[in-house]
């Protein structure tokens, strides 16, 4: 029976809940996600505990913060002045923007407006966040070679530049 290891082009339905048991995320009924096992398409915590499951299991996987979106790093949450956005952008609350950060493109979310003082979070919005998974193997086939070049699934009628 195959067993999902690297190479695999995995499809798997999901709820995703937080440890306030609030659905953070849920895959669509008969729309389950599609991701290439080994390749880092999806949160190391949860790959490592699907590896070796087979079509039809399932399992509860809760993933520490380092394991998923990192630790809070309180370095990323700061003050900017309203200048620094678009002057036509309605700044709100929760509003997320591509900014240009040391390491390159990172989104930052609109936390706290302040008069001209906008204060913004370049955390993931999980991050900090222990993650509850309750997972159900749907499907597994082989990656194309194409698949396993660029590192992520290639679906019916699926056509992109690199």
């Amino acid at each position: 029976m195959e067993t999902i290891k690297n190479g695999k082009v995995v499809s798997i339905s999901y709820t995703l809940t937080n440890d306030k048991n609030e659905v953070l995320d849920q895959s669509q009924p008969n729309q389950p996600l599609e991701y290439l096992h080994g390749s880092y398409n999806i949160i190391p915590g949860l790959e490592k505990e699907l590896e070796g499951l087979t079509i039809g299991d399932a399992k509860k996987v809760t993933v520490a913060p380092a394991d998923g979106y990192g630790e809070l790093n309180n370095e990323l949450v700061f003050d900017a002045q309203r200048q620094n956005f678009p002057p036509d952008a309605p700044l709100e609350v929760g509003m997320q923007f591509q900014a240009q950060g040391e390491a390159g493109p990172m989104v930052i979310r609109i936390v706290n407006i302040d008069g001209d003082k906008v204060t913004v979070d370049g955390n993931h919005p999980l991050a900090g966040e222990t993650l509850h998974f309750d997972v159900k193997v749907e499907g597994m086939r082989d990656a194309t070679q194409v698949e396993i070049d660029h590192g992520h699934v290639h679906g019916p009628g699926h056509s992109h530049h690199h």
